[in-house]
């Protein structure tokens, strides 16, 4: 995989770190799906203190956020829909199948205060994309620092970035922030695009895909029933 990335890098990254959202259109489409995706959000924030943190579903993340203010709420992994999940937010789902190449879709919830270390993702031959859903205001409070190029986000908007620089993030404020937050295919062509769906070919057969879809699963079977009666109860 490191050979296919640095091929990746010197030929199409050219230290790009933010990318234009016009370049991709569906996000436009994203966005204006945005209201009806905060409305589940919404509801998903009702059983917030059950959520896990991302470390206990992805364990390699322990190594960024070794407390539990880092809460996701997943709904698909690389061939993996959640399919509870997808029950709770049809319409974010909805969204989402409008993603061409999507690998990856979650709620991602920082929680008052959390700031995410300099960390970087493992392979760049996908893109990060965020909408925001939940921003505390002013922005300036929340942003996230990629290569050194610093954006804040904003309800309803979506930023583009190559996590396989070196990022960091931060709410410094005193409520929670709420994004989307998808990895796709990084559009590529020719060679490039081939040998990209082969390293992500063998992502999809993955012990860690596996063993993340796993750990959800076990989170579902004890948490699942209580986590849907607080959301009704507070609806």
């Amino acid at each position: 995989m490191r050979h296919v990335e640095q091929q990746i890098l010197s030929a199409e990254n050219g230290g790009e770190r933010f990318f234009k959202i016009k370049d991709f259109p569906w996000a436009k489409d994203i966005e204006q799906a945005w209201v009806g995706m905060r409305k589940e959000m919404d509801l998903i924030l009702l059983a917030l203190d059950l959520l896990p943190a991302f470390g206990e579903i992805r364990i390699q993340e322990k190594r960024h956020s070794a407390d539990k203010r880092w809460k996701i709420f997943p709904l698909y992994a690389y061939g993996h829909w959640v399919l509870e999940n997808t029950v709770r937010c049809p319409n974010t789902t909805a969204a989402l199948k409008g993603i061409p190449g999507l690998q990856a879709a979650m709620f991602s919830i920082l929680r008052a205060g959390k700031e995410l270390e300099l960390h970087r993702g493992p392979y760049n031959g996908v893109l990060r994309y965020h909408l925001g859903l939940k921003i505390p205001k002013p922005e300036i409070q929340c942003g996230i620092s990629v290569g050194g190029e610093i954006r804040n986000w904003y309800e309803g908007a979506s930023l583009i970035f190559d996590d396989s620089h070196l990022h960091e993030a931060w709410n410094r404020s005193s409520e929670d922030r709420v994004v989307l937050f998808v990895d796709f295919t990084r559009p590529l062509s020719g060679e490039l695009r081939k040998l990209n769906d082969e390293v992500i070919e063998n992502i999809y057969k993955s012990d860690w895909v596996t063993q993340s879809a796993k750990r959800w699963g076990d989170w579902e079977s004890i948490f699942g029933r209580e986590f849907d009666r607080l959301i009704a109860t507070n609806a």
